[in-house]
């Protein structure tokens, strides 16, 4: 490997990625399974890939990354026509895109069509920072594709089928709402509780308020209550399955597993559930740390 070659690619890769596994590409010769540097102009993103929110800052942190220790893991990529589209791993190509390497290490492999989808759709659920809205079209793509329920799909990735539900019920806001969620200017809970107004203008007129007069959750329901005819108990039971619902979520993202919060009239629990002694040890240091 050349001085130059070593640059490209990271001063740590030679550490981190097995070099009896890595060999530069032949354009007549793909060896499936093994690592391949390729020429990073023959590496392209998958169309279909359900992922399409790419924040910037984390994508120069990951290069920054990459520059100090090198390839982690190789990405995944297909073979194809045009050249090598990418299965798993656009984050990483991203990054060396802006490091300008000449050259990213992939593992080529082939899949079909519907294998394609499946591995990204499972990468990016993984992701600790996709967005809500992002997550939920994910979950809505894996329905329709796969044609199975949401209590399979919940069994499947470990949350429960009411925040799946209630992810997806999000799509069905305003599109200029949906925007405004997937960019972090409201939160999925304002926009469950304007999925309470019916007419589409009127979500998008309340939730300019929101960013107007910055109104928490609770204040948003204030603001229409006049608005709705349903019975206000009923109301203030769903506000509160919303905003544990947000909690729950947000508890499985720390402790990468199920979490479960129990309320009752006067007090209430949480479940954390753990799989075998190391996932409890995992656990237990989190908790130390917090």
């Amino acid at each position: 490997m050349t001085k130059a070659k070593k640059r490209g690619l990271g001063k740590g890769l030679e550490a981190l990625i097995p070099q009896t596994n890595t060999v530069h590409i032949e354009e007549d010769s793909i060896v499936e399974g093994k690592v391949h540097n390729i020429n990073i102009n023959k590496v392209y993103p998958n169309v279909n890939q359900p992922r399409k929110d790419f924040q910037q800052e984390q994508i120069l942190e990951l290069a920054q990354s990459i520059k100090n220790h090198g390839f982690i893991q190789p990405i995944i990529v297909m073979k194809e026509e045009k050249g090598y589209m990418i299965i798993a791993g656009e984050r990483r190509w991203r990054a060396a895109k802006e490091l300008q390497l000449q050259e990213i290490p992939c593992i080529v492999k082939q899949y079909e069509d519907h294998r394609i989808l499946e591995i990204a759709l499972v990468e990016n659920l993984q992701r600790e920072d996709l967005n809500v809205i992002e997550e939920a079209l994910a979950y809505q793509q894996i329905l329709k594709d796969y044609s199975i329920t949401q209590e399979q799909l919940s069994e499947a990735i470990g949350k429960s089928r009411p925040y799946i539900a209630n992810s997806i019920r999000l799509l069905n806001l305003d599109e200029r709402v949906i925007e405004m969620i997937r960019l972090g200017q409201i939160s999925s809970g304002h926009g469950r509780v304007l999925l309470r107004l019916d007419n589409l203008e009127n979500q998008y007129k309340v939730a300019q308020q929101i960013l107007e007069h910055q109104l928490n959750v609770r204040q948003l329901e204030e603001l229409i209550e006049p608005k709705n005819t349903s019975n206000k108990k009923e109301k203030t039971s769903k506000s509160k399955d919303y905003i544990l619902l947000e909690i729950e979520d947000s508890l499985k993202k720390r402790f990468g597993t199920k979490v479960t919060i129990n309320k009752g009239p006067k007090k209430g629990k949480i479940e954390i559930e753990y799989y075998n002694e190391d996932d409890l040890e995992r656990i237990v240091e989190l908790l130390e740390r917090a």
